[in-house]
């Protein structure tokens, strides 16, 4: 805790006291390298290249087709600015690029439009890792960054290649959309695997088979629907402001697209609200798990408590240091004495397995 703590304050006094504009990557993927894929397409042809050169890009800001940049590596700060110089991009656009920690949102400008979103995927270890994914939609075009190389738009790549569907067809808008898709569905996969866990959760507990440190599992799931909610509710507003806007860029046809998505948000967002309720029911589950095990142990000592009581108190009576006790010059007395604590003994028993105590 102490150490996710202090990486989180070195962030934040990395960007403090900065003029606004300074570009200061704060990502953990700084071993990446820089690598540009750009793809230039018109409904009848696409070029696919690998830009070797950054100063390149700037080639495809005024042509007749449709070209998206994917940029991957972002803690090249001096490529970023260049790029950023190509296509007339704001400091705090490129500022935005480059801090890992923006807030999914969405800045329109007179030439572009520059949205922030998350991209989520779980890792090797089965945690959920949020990349940030930014990017800039012109007339003709669409700039993509991203951290490091992998994502969820191979897809998006495939359909480019093989021309399926009205990608090639259409203009930057419909392009940005089917990127934001891609990772809007992404999130579904997301979430059914958070379901699965939930459930398999539920299920152990319910059958009364929990492990010791199931309560753990429960506070790691409960962080990460928490992790998931803050990097998917954003985008809510950035697609509706999207729906309801009239930027220049966006065309009509591609409202209903949008919309779409805006549809599975609100599903992706409501299966979040369900697991949410659902974790903390598994809490509850747990802790009344608990105080059930805890209960049957005190059964059981009561009721070896209630058994020894009356054999406690015959044996307490005829421990007594008395000279005159009538039944010590018995000469059965002491078998009769083990016979009626045998028969109490027994006749607790019955009792208590009668009233189904046991």
């Amino acid at each position: 805790m102490k150490k996710r703590l202090k990486k989180r304050t070195e962030k934040y006094k990395m960007h403090s006291g900065q003029i606004p504009g300074t570009l200061v990557y704060t990502g953990e993927k700084s071993d990446k390298n820089f690598h540009v894929e750009c793809f230039d397409y018109t409904k009848e042809k696409l070029e696919e290249s690998v830009l070797l050169n950054i100063d390149d890009a700037v080639n495809y800001k005024d042509t007749d087709s449709v070209t998206w940049i994917n940029v991957d590596g972002l803690k090249h700060i001096e490529q970023i600015e260049n790029i950023g110089t190509q296509y007339d991009l704001h400091p705090l656009v490129l500022e935005d690029i480059v801090n890992t920690n923006q807030r999914p949102k969405i800045d329109e400008y007179d030439d572009y439009i520059f949205i922030v979103l998350k991209m989520l995927y779980y890792d090797a270890n089965e945690d959920v890792t949020i990349e940030q994914v930014s990017m800039v939609l012109g007339k003709n075009y669409v700039i993509t960054f991203q951290e490091a190389e992998g994502d969820v738009f191979g897809i998006i790549r495939d359909r480019l290649r093989l021309g399926n569907g009205r990608i090639r067809g259409l203009k930057s808008d419909y392009l940005m959309y089917a990127l934001i898709d891609a990772v809007v569905d992404n999130y579904f996969s997301i979430i059914e695997t958070l379901g699965n866990k939930i459930e398999d959760l539920e299920t152990e507990l319910f059958e009364g088979h929990a492990r010791e440190n199931i309560n753990v599992e429960v506070q790691q799931l409960k962080r990460e629907i928490l992790k998931v909610r803050r990097a998917i509710f954003p985008l809510r507003e950035i697609i509706n402001r999207v729906e309801k806007g009239e930027h220049p860029l966006i065309y009509k046809r591609t409202i209903t697209y949008y919309r779409d998505i805006y549809d599975h948000l609100i599903q992706v967002s409501e299966n979040i609200d369900i697991y949410r309720e659902m974790i903390w029911s598994l809490m509850d589950m747990y802790m009344t798990t608990i105080s059930n095990k805890m209960n049957e142990v005190m059964k059981v000592l009561t009721i070896m408590s209630s058994i020894f009581i009356p054999l406690t108190f015959l044996a307490g009576i005829y421990g007594m240091n008395f000279v005159y006790i009538p039944e010590l010059t018995y000469r059965y007395g002491y078998f009769v004495l083990l016979g009626v604590m045998l028969f109490i003994f027994i006749a607790l028993l019955f009792y208590f397995k009668r009233k189904k105590w046991l």
